[in-house]
């Protein structure tokens, strides 16, 4: 915690406009010191009203695993990895690819009221966006930031549920990872592996846990807590 309070100030947050595909489309990218001041200034919140993992608001908090609730409940504090309407974080269930993109731009943006999503609702890069329409704008985003990836196909599969590789690999790129193409071909997800595992993103997650498989939410919130924490990666 410590390290991330320094962090947080000696690193002046800058952004960068980047202009993507013939619309000329402008998306204002946060780099990931934004990220991380949002998450110092959390962490330092949730710490002082006692509020870290003993109570992340959720009615069902008893059954979030132990070593992914202290993710749960910064997560939520940040307002990035949000509950259900009735009061639930429902941990064992599973998430779909679109819920995983708006989490991913409300961390990457910092925009967790979410005030500029619809900005890039209207580029559409993927054929299967019909029937996706909330998520159409966190998508436009985070695929034009080049932070989640489509299948060869052309689609999205925004209710599909993601996988841990997937959400690796997504995260990793916000932190800068990807940029030579690591993380395509047939060996991909033993890339995105390999640099979590050296980056201890994977430090509280059993060995026995299938990367391959759909991920639950508390898999999601931990992979998320732990990328976040990392330095920009620099090539």
């Amino acid at each position: 915690f410590e390290d991330l309070q320094i962090l947080a100030a000696t690193t002046q947050e800058r952004e960068r406009r980047r202009v993507f595909g013939s619309k000329g489309m402008e998306i204002y990218e946060r780099r990931v010191t934004s990220m991380k001041k949002l998450l110092a200034m959390v962490l330092a919140l949730v710490m002082t009203l006692s509020l870290a993992v003993s109570a992340s608001a959720f009615k069902d908090d008893k059954d979030v695993s132990a070593d992914y609730a202290e993710a749960v409940a910064v997560l939520n504090g940040m307002d990035v990895f949000k509950g259900y309407e009735d009061g639930s974080f429902k941990p064992q269930g599973n998430i779909t690819r679109a819920e995983v993109a708006a989490i991913v731009y409300r961390v990457y943006t910092a925009d967790v009221k979410d005030a500029k999503a619809s900005m890039y609702a209207t580029y559409n890069k993927f054929s299967d966006m019909t029937g996706a329409g909330w998520a159409a704008g966190y998508i436009g985003y985070c695929a034009n930031a080049e932070l989640v990836k489509g299948y060869p196909d052309g689609t999205f599969k925004p209710s599909g549920n993601v996988t841990g590789y997937e959400v690796l690999a997504m995260i990793l790129r916000a932190v800068g990872y990807d940029k030579n193409g690591e993380f395509s071909g047939a060996d991909w997800s033993l890339n995105v592996a390999k640099y979590a595992e050296q980056l201890g993103v994977l430090k509280n997650v059993a060995k026995t846990t299938n990367l391959g498989a759909p991920a639950t939410r508390e898999l999601v919130a931990e992979i998320l807590f732990r990328a976040i924490q990392q330095p920009m990666v620099t090539y």
